[in-house]
Formats: C-alpha cells, sequence, structure tokens
C-alpha cells in the first residue's frame, strides 16, 4: 500500500469512529463516548490536512489561532474548546451517516430511472416535477441530488436542437432542481440546516419544529413555481411537439417514496419511542438502512449470498469514499468549530460592552438571524459558521418570549436563502458548473428574484410564528 493509501483509509476509519462514538453518545448519555469522539474528530481533521488544499488548511489555521485566543482569553478556555470540538465532531457524524445513503444510491438503477422520467417530463409540468423531484433527491442525497438530476437535465437539454429552447430549457431545469433541494432544508431531519439548528438551539426538538418549518418548505417551493410560471420566456418561433416519457408517476416514483417512507418512518418512530434526538437517530437509522439497501442491490444481482458484497462495499466506502469527501468535511467541520468558539469569545465582549440584546423585540432578533445567514452568504460564510457564531449570542428563546420552534424556523429559513443565492454554497456551486455560468450569475441573476419575493414572504411568516408559537 502507497503513503496516500494508508493516509486515506486512517481517515476514513477515523472517521466512521467518530460516527459510533457520537451516536453512542447520543444514545447512552455517557461522556466517555463524546470525549473519545473529540480525540477520534481531532486526528482525522489532523489527517485530513495532509490531503486538502491550503484554501481548506486555511480554516484549520483559523481554528488553531481561535484557540489559542480562547485559551490567552478565557478562564474556561477548556469548556469552550470542548464545546466546539463536539460540534465539529457532530458535524462529521452526521456527515458521515448521510454518505452511506449517498453512496448506496450510485448503485441503484430504480432511483436513476427515476430522475430520467422527471428530468424528460414535457414543459408544461417539467418544473413542477423537478422542484418535487429534487425535494425528494435532496432528502436522501443531499446535495447529490443537484448532481444526479442535474446532470439527467443537462443530457435531457441537449438533445434540444434549438439553441434558443435548450438555453431557457437547461436554466429552468437545473433552478428548480436547485430550488426543490434548498426546500428541504428547514425541515428534513436528514438536513445539516435542521441537525445544526436543534444543537444550537436550547430547548428545541424536530417534532416541535417541522410543522412551522415546513410552512417555509412550502413558500420556498411554491415562490419558485409560481415565478417560473409568470417570468416564463417567450420563445421567438414556432413550439417543438412534446411528448412525455413512458411510464406511470407511481410506478416510477415508487422506489423512492418507499425510502423515504422508510427511512422517515423508522427515524420518528424510534424517536418517539426512545427519547433520543432525531438526529442521534438519524446516525443509526440511516447506515443501517444503507446497508439493508446494498444487500437487497446485491441479492437481485444473483450470487450465492449478500455478505461478501456488503462487506467489500462497506470496507471500500469507510477506506476509499469517506476520504473523497475530505475537503467537504473540513469546511463544514472547521465552520462548525470556528462558529462555536468564535461565539465563546465574542460574547464577553458583548456584555462588556453593554449590549442588552433581551431587550430587543423577538421579531427583530429573529428577522436579523434570517436575514444575515444569506447576507453574509455572499461573502464566503458558511450557514454553519454564521449560525455557530451567531445563535449562542442570542438570548435563550424564553427570555425573548418565543418558542424555540420559532427561532429554528429563523435559522433554517435562512439557511435556505443562503443555499439558493451565496456564491459559495456547493448548491450553487454544482448548478453553475452545470449551466457553464458562474456560481455569481446563479445566485443573483437566476435567483435574485426569487430570494427577495421569498425573503418577503418569509418575513411575514417568521413574525406571525413569533407572536403564535
Amino acid at each position: 500500500m502507497t503513503r496516500e493509501q494508508v493516509i486515506g483509509g486512517g481517515t476514513g476509519v477515523l472517521l466512521f469512529a467518530t460516527m459510533v462514538l457520537v451516536a453512542a453518545f447520543e444514545w447512552t448519555g455517557i461522556h466517555g463516548f463524546s470525549a473519545a469522539a473529540m480525540a477520534t474528530t481531532v486526528l482525522a481533521l489532523g489527517l485530513l490536512a495532509l490531503r486538502v488544499t491550503w484554501a481548506r488548511r486555511l480554516f484549520l489555521v483559523i481554528g488553531l489561532f481561535l484557540f489559542v485566543l480562547a485559551v490567552a482569553r478565557l478562564p474556561d478556555w477548556t469548556q469552550a474548546t470542548g464545546a466546539a470540538l463536539r460540534s465539529a465532531g457532530f458535524i462529521i457524524a452526521f456527515f458521515t451517516a448521510m454518505t452511506t445513503i449517498r453512496s448506496a444510491s450510485l448503485t441503484s438503477e430504480p432511483i436513476a430511472d427515476c430522475g430520467r422520467f422527471l428530468a424528460d417530463q414535457p414543459p408544461g409540468r417539467r418544473y413542477l416535477a423537478l422542484t418535487v423531484g429534487g425535494h425528494l433527491f435532496g432528502l436522501i442525497l443531499m446535495y447529490g441530488s443537484i448532481s444526479l438530476l442535474g446532470s439527467l437535465a443537462e443530457a435531457s437539454a441537449t438533445r434540444e436542437k434549438n439553441p434558443e429552447i435548450r438555453g431557457h430549457r437547461l436554466r429552468r431545469m437545473l433552478i428548480a432542481i436547485q430550488r426543490g433541494f434548498v426546500s428541504t432544508l428547514p425541515w428534513s431531519p436528514l438536513a445539516f440546516a435542521t441537525a445544526i439548528s436543534i444543537s444550537l438551539v436550547p430547548g428545541a426538538n424536530w417534532t416541535e419544529t417541522v410543522l412551522p418549518c415546513f410552512v417555509s418548505t412550502v413558500i420556498l417551493a411554491g415562490v419558485g413555481w409560481a415565478l417560473d410560471t409568470v417570468l416564463k420566456p417567450k420563445i421567438s418561433g414556432p413550439l417543438p411537439a412534446r411528448t412525455a416519457p413512458d411510464g406511470r408517476w407511481i410506478s416510477k416514483l415508487r422506489p423512492l417514496l418507499m425510502l423515504l417512507f422508510i427511512l422517515v418512518g423508522s427515524t420518528l418512530a424510534l424517536h418517539l419511542l426512545t427519547g433520543v434526538r432525531v438526529t442521534g437517530v438519524v446516525m443509526v437509522v440511516v447506515p443501517a438502512l444503507s446497508l439493508a439497501w446494498v444487500a437487497l442491490q446485491a441479492g437481485q444481482q444473483g450470487g450465492s449470498g449478500a455478505a461478501g458484497p456488503v462487506l467489500t462495499r462497506a470496507k471500500a466506502h469507510v477506506v476509499s469514499d469517506l476520504p473523497r469527501h475530505g475537503p467537504e468535511i473540513v469546511l463544514l467541520a472547521m465552520a462548525g468549530f470556528i462558529g462555536a468558539l468564535g461565539s465563546s469569545i465574542v460574547l464577553p465582549m458583548v456584555h462588556a460592552a453593554g449590549f442588552n440584546l433581551a431587550g430587543m423585540p423577538a421579531w427583530v432578533l429573529l428577522l436579523a438571524v434570517f436575514w444575515l445567514i444569506p447576507i453574509t452568504g455572499q461573502f464566503g460564510m458558511n450557514p454553519i459558521l454564521s449560525a455557530s457564531l451567531m445563535v449562542p449570542l442570542l438570548p435563550a428563546p424564553e427570555v425573548i418570549g418565543v418558542s424555540p420552534s420559532a427561532v429554528i424556523l429563523a435559522i433554517t429559513s435562512g439557511w435556505a436563502l443562503s443555499g439558493a443565492t451565496s456564491p459559495f454554497t456547493a448548491s450553487t456551486l454544482l448548478i453553475a458548473v452545470l449551466g457553464k455560468v458562474t456560481p455569481g450569475h446563479v445566485g443573483m441573476r437566476w435567483n435574485g428574484p426569487y430570494a427577495v419575493v421569498c425573503g418577503l414572504v418569509l418575513s411575514v411568516w417568521i413574525c406571525i410564528a413569533a407572536a403564535v408559537l
């Protein structure tokens, strides 16, 4: 084995170990698991530093600088650093768990066939089909949904001979997929926006936040469809005849819907039965379901047994696939670490300066959080970093007279807007590559009007939620 393979394999094992240890702590509350997870987190990030570019190593350098600053300025620097490491470890564990379902889906022909069916819909229902598809696929594949559906949409648009129609078609298909994906962020228990927000807000839990946050999902998806209908481009020549793809909707979507039903249903059932946080349940349910899915695929392909192929796939995922996500893991984990430790350093300064956020109206604070997340996203701040830095500075929900659900609503709604507009988020970067434009063009030109309208409607909903929740 080469040195690179040894480092990559060691990194994958440490990432997987972090997921197991964090999940064990979520289920048992034994602090030894949490301490061990902090150790594997540090070791994993240390090995990843050898594999990523300096653009990603910069986040590690900033984190190290903040650690030195915390030691110098904070009397309780060990607690602050521990909280920041727990945040980074949680992000690594959650990301690792979600990559398992993404890996299993890549070899599923019914899932790919479902994507092709959505991408080949005629113009009258294509946008809505891809928005729904982007949402459903996004629940399982996260950013992988954009890569999968976006590639199929690009292939579908390429078959169009008229260049004018081809350009409009590709743009509308891609933004439908992106807007469908970002609409998952407010409510999905499998999304980072929900998982991180719940971990940051005292007293928050998914079962109480899901309904108000799903209203945000409806707004994000509905505004996108309405704007596409109103702003539909005019074609100079005659429109070519279109035919719908073969197959019935229910039969094509059945594999995806069944997977979602099993995934969300089992997660919710275990959460209600055990009382374990939804994020902790996800870290167990998703890998287990992924293994079962791989075993089913192996059985369908024939052979004497599924154990061999499943173990081979699992080993390959840990030692080969996981390390390839190194740049994403460093970015996300260090965003959580920097935000958590940075807020611990800033908070005493805020108190010393005499700022009294508790005296401000709750709706003002919630709208500030909501708008600051997409605004700071324009300057390169990942939503994890923005939320981790801002939310700990807020007074507790009961102090300002709102429920934790209202705070979660503001955070996740702003997170979704950032996902549609920030030129630095993975969703915008992927859409830019597929659409052969710059990320700034996607964020401002393609999604600018959408963000303004959604922002105004969501602001009204957040104010209502602050008053009634």
